[in-house]
């Protein structure tokens, strides 16, 4: 399953919410050496019930544009 998600990293909170088809990721962590990446992952990972290992970033590493693999659902 690929999802299409917009991050935005620094937030007051982490939260999810799905806005016109594609998901709104608030995160905690600071977009420096891929905190935002790693905290993205954990987050997507408890969401979903899936390891950490069944989720990968396809496209935007350095985005806040991303389009993300979860394996397994």
């Amino acid at each position: 399953m690929n999802i299409e998600i917009k991050v935005i990293p620094n937030a007051k909170k982490n939260m999810m919410k799905e806005e016109d088809g594609a998901w709104k990721i608030h995160l905690q962590a600071p977009a420096v050496d891929g905190k935002a990446n790693k905290a993205l992952v954990r987050l997507l990972a408890d969401y979903f019930q899936v390891r950490k290992t069944q989720i990968e970033i396809i496209k935007g590493l350095k985005s806040r544009h991303k389009t993300i693999s979860i394996e397994g659902i």
